[in-house]
């Protein structure tokens, strides 16, 4: 969402061919030779602007804060108090969670050059990170003034999103789609239109007054059949009744049931409600609905991924877990540490510790899985 490297830092020609095998290196996603190539290009050409604010942000985005921090002073040796040493510095002291002296950082960069629209940027980031949303968008405002950019609507999007401003937020990232320079930002923009719309789902409540079912499902698209604080841990049983429940009344019928993981009792007592055959993986058949189940997802199986992919590609069947872990206690409520498992529906989420007290809600749990912008949509999740 913050790309130093995005805004225009005066490139020539020259300095686009020296970066070039960098940048393709980074692409492909071989981390320590691109930061290599980087360091190499800036020991070679240390007046490379660009060169500094690109290997600052592999370094940003690998979650290398102080290494990010060690850049930044090094960019400041190099130019000095500019503006834009300065925001390369700051930048680094958001990520340390250090916010009132990257605003003040960046507030002395702006003494040094108010017309350089990363700095505002930068300070428009801290300023939301400090919870302080209207000055946020008046840098932003600014930022986009000076240099209209994917990455500073993205922004503005994030911030209206989170004060449940939705239909603001919608607007800003479908500008930032349109203003987008490559795929990939396109693609990341029309993801958070996505995930927009499905938090205007629970309006006019914001982000943070739902529940962790019910942000995950606005985070990622996956229904959650425990969606609410309850009183009981939800068991094995419970959760697989849910489950055809919502199957019933969505009127879901599949060719076969595929089990990943442990054979778990559970699994027979769905095939037969279901009508529908218990095959092992090795019979797998993305043409006949299948559902695939497991009692978790299972990124690190090869199977897991083959599968869920085969799920998805072809449009046919759902992937449903009992359980989802991984999630993040640092948001309140927490969210998805890692969205991207596979899983379609899910029965209850868990932390560390285990599955927590929580309701099954199939009302709910039918309301996302007819939403057009969740994981379902378009998904053919019948045999006829």
């Amino acid at each position: 969402m913050r790309t130093t490297a995005s805004y225009e830092l005066f490139p020539d020609a020259p300095s686009e061919r020296a970066m070039a095998r960098a940048r393709y290196l980074a692409r492909e996603g071989r981390v320590a030779d691109a930061e290599k190539a980087y360091r190499d290009l800036l020991a070679e050409h240390p007046d490379l602007k660009s060169g500094w604010a690109e290997c600052f942000e592999l370094l940003r985005g690998q979650g290398r804060k102080e290494d990010a921090l060690r850049l930044a002073d090094g960019a400041r040796a190099q130019f000095g108090d500019s503006a834009f040493s300065l925001a390369l510095k700051g930048a680094a002291l958001i990520e340390l969670e250090r916010y009132r002296e990257a605003l003040a950082t960046l507030e002395q960069a702006l003494d040094s050059d108010p017309d350089l629209a990363l700095v505002w940027h930068e300070l428009g980031y801290a300023a939301f990170r400090l919870g302080d949303r209207n000055r946020a968008l008046l840098a932003l405002d600014r930022a986009f003034g000076l240099e209209p950019h994917t990455e500073t609507l993205r922004l503005r999007g994030r911030i209206l999103r989170d004060a449940g401003r939705y239909q603001a937020a919608e607007v800003a990232y479908e500008g930032a789609a349109q203003a987008a320079e490559h795929a990939e930002q396109r693609a990341a923009a029309e993801r958070e239109i996505a995930v927009t719309q499905r938090y205007a789902f629970y309006s006019p409540r914001r982000p943070d007054e739902l529940t962790s079912g019910e942000r995950w499902f606005a985070e990622t698209g996956t229904v959650v059949l425990a969606s609410q604080e309850g009183t009981v841990i939800p068991d094995d049983s419970a959760i697989a009744a849910a489950f055809l429940d919502l199957a019933r009344d969505s009127g879901w019928r599949f060719g076969q049931v595929v089990t990943l993981g442990p054979a778990l009792l559970v699994w027979h007592t769905l095939a037969d409600a279901l009508r529908a055959p218990l095959v092992p993986t090795a019979s797998f058949e993305p043409a006949a609905c299948p559902l695939v189940v497991a009692q978790r997802p299972q990124p690190a199986d090869a199977g897991w991924s083959t599968i869920t992919a085969a799920v998805a590609e072809h449009a046919s069947g759902l992937v449903f877990v009992l359980e989802q872990g991984s999630l993040s206690p640092s948001l309140s409520p927490p969210v998805p540490a890692s969205p991207a498992s596979g899983a379609d529906v899910i029965g209850v989420l868990a932390d560390a510790g285990g599955r927590r007290p929580q309701r099954l809600n199939v009302a709910h749990a039918l309301s996302a899985a007819q939403h057009p912008a969740g994981r379902l949509s378009g998904r053919r999740l019948t045999t006829d």
